[in-house]
C-alpha cells in the first residue's frame, strides 16, 4: 500500500482506540493488512483548536505497528503528564495525527556548528542525548522553530540544558517521519453510532 494511503487506516485505528477508552465502544476489526503487523515506531499527537492536547510515542520499533498506534493513542489522550486526561466532551473537537518514524541515523558531528550545518530544516526529527538525558523533536516542530539553531537550542532546553550548551559527549540521531492528520471535516460527534470509527 502506498505510504500516503496508510493514514486512511492508521487514523481510524487511533481514534477508535481512544473511543474505546473513553466511551466503552466495542472492539472493531480494522484492515488486517500485513504491514500493520510489522514492527513500527510511532507518535500519536492530539490537537484541539490548533493547540497541542497530548503527544506520546516511541523512538524504536518494539511491537506491531497496529499495537503501537493503539497504545500511543490512548496514552496521548489519557496519560500525557503535561495535560489532564481527555474528556468525552473534548473528544469530538480533538484532531489526531499519527507519525511513523524511520530508522534512526546517528549523526557524525565535530561540534555544534557542524551539527547545525547538517540539519535539514523541515525534514529531520532529532534525538539529543548527553549525560544520561535525552529529548526529541518530531519534524513537525520545524513549523514553530524554523531555524536549525532554534530547533537544536530548544531541544537541548527540553533535555534540561541551556540552549547554548555543547559538549563532546553530545550524541545526535536523526530520523524522518511519514505523517497523517485528521482535519475538522473528518470527525463525528462522540455520541453518534460512528464515533471513533472514522478518521
Amino acid at each position: 500500500m502506498p505510504a500516503h494511503d496508510r493514514g486512511a487506516i492508521l487514523l481510524p485505528i487511533a481514534r477508535h482506540a481512544i473511543a474505546q477508552a473513553l466511551l466503552g465502544l466495542p472492539a472493531v476489526t480494522h484492515d488486517d493488512a500485513p504491514w500493520l503487523h510489522e514492527p513500527g515506531a510511532t507518535f500519536v499527537t492530539l490537537t484541539r483548536h490548533g493547540a497541542l492536547r497530548g503527544c506520546i510515542g516511541s523512538l524504536q520499533a518494539r511491537r506491531r505497528l497496529i499495537d503501537d498506534v493503539r497504545a500511543h493513542a490512548v496514552a496521548a489522550a489519557l496519560h500525557d503528564p503535561r495535560f489532564p486526561p481527555l474528556t468525552v466532551q473534548e473528544f469530538d473537537a480533538t484532531s489526531i495525527g499519527v507519525s511513523l518514524l524511520s530508522t534512526m541515523q546517528p549523526m557524525d558531528v565535530r561540534d555544534e556548528t557542524d551539527a547545525l550545518a547538517q540539519l535539514r530544516a523541515g525534514i529531520d526529527g532529532l534525538v539529543f542525548e548527553c549525560h544520561g538525558r535525552r529529548s526529541t523533536f518530531l519534524p513537525q516542530v520545524w513549523e514553530q522553530l524554523a531555524t536549525p539553531r532554534d530547533f537544536l537550542g530548544q531541544l537541548k532546553a527540553k533535555a534540561g540544558f541551556a540552549p547554548d550548551f555543547w559538549s563532546a559527549e553530545v550524541r545526535l540521531q536523526r530520523y524522518t517521519v511519514a505523517k497523517w492528520a485528521e482535519d475538522d471535516t473528518d470527525r463525528v460527534e462522540p455520541g453518534s453510532a460512528q464515533a471513533g470509527l472514522r478518521a
